[in-house]
């Protein structure tokens, strides 16, 4: 008889047809076939499966073989390191933030996820966050008494808290809602997500702040990663490189994509700040980073400022 498949079940709470949706594609479709169908891929796009909220736990105990959760999600699950990546403008680009993501330091948080029954295989880009609103928040000055919509992270608070707004964290199924119906008056985010889940719609303004990394880390459970025999792990540890590379490329052009798109819908203006605008928003913000440094670590956020500024 033919050995039924191993089934690796995974979920995650973006569009399939942001970066993240079709690079979890691009990994069903590779891991598949460099297994030669001993692996079956399921993916659960759109918090189909499991919410914000739920998705670490259920990986945890097994219910679920993988994720991509944004990076600052670990925090709250006791991997508080990964709120790093959290930090406004401390990538003060792409490259900046690749030769963390990919070198040593991105290869030792992988490491920390392990005691928590985790396998860190990749970070998955996806831009950075802008904020979206009812009125337009040009300036910090702008943003003060409006209610936000953040992910659980404390770092993301603090940085809401140092422009005077108010944050309000909810499940990210749950914003086009609370945007519509004005239980928050804006969002953080990334471009591509504020255009597939259609939060553009119901937001008028968006300010092109760039505060902080909008990336996902994929993880799957440390139990059946071990359990796998070795040649499978090997196929789909090749499967999740070519499929980060995908994944980053994608988002290259769907950022590019989205702001097209939501410009031409006309519900939604789009405000990139000049040089000296956004200086403003970089010297607001920029105490978070000291301030969450016992929390996140003094050496790690030294570590990361040096290899962000190294050419």
């Amino acid at each position: 008889m033919a050995q039924a498949p191993i089934v690796i079940k995974f979920s995650h709470v973006a569009a399939a047809d942001t970066p993240k949706g079709q690079a979890a594609e691009f990994f069903k479709k590779r891991a598949e076939e460099l297994t030669k169908g001993k692996v079956k891929v399921e993916i659960y796009a759109n918090s189909t499966l499991y919410k914000d909220k739920e998705e670490l736990e259920a990986l945890q105990m097994g219910s679920v073989q993988m994720l991509a959760p944004v990076a600052g999600k670990f925090g709250p699950a006791g991997v508080k390191e990964f709120e790093a990546f959290d930090l406004p403008y401390i990538f003060p680009d792409e490259n900046a933030l690749h030769r963390v993501t990919r070198g040593p330091i991105g290869a030792s948080l992988l490491k920390k996820l392990e005691p928590r029954n985790m396998v860190g295989l990749s970070y998955w880009d996806a831009g950075f966050r802008v904020l979206s609103s009812n009125k337009p928040i040009r300036s910090p000055e702008e943003a003060k008494g409006q209610k936000i919509r953040i992910n659980a992270s404390k770092v993301n608070q603090s940085i809401m808290r140092s422009i005077g707004a108010l944050p309000q964290t909810m499940a990210f199924s749950e914003v086009y809602q609370a945007l519509q119906t004005g239980v928050v008056d804006g969002a953080d985010g990334n471009l591509p997500n504020l255009y597939t889940q259609k939060q553009y719609e119901v937001q008028k303004h968006v300010t092109m702040t760039n505060h902080t990394y909008s990336g996902y880390v994929v993880v799957t459970n440390k139990p059946f990663w071990e359990k796998l025999p070795a040649d499978i792990r090997g196929q789909l540890s090749t499967a999740m490189k070519d499929a980060t590379d995908f994944n980053d490329k994608v988002t290259e052009e769907d950022n590019a994509k989205a702001m097209a798109a939501i410009k031409a819908s006309g519900k939604t203006q789009i405000h990139v700040p000049s040089e000296a605008e956004k200086s403003v928003w970089i010297k607001a913000m920029l105490p978070v980073q000291d301030e969450m440094s016992d929390r996140i670590g003094k050496e790690l956020i030294e570590a990361i400022r040096k290899e962000s500024v190294a050419k």
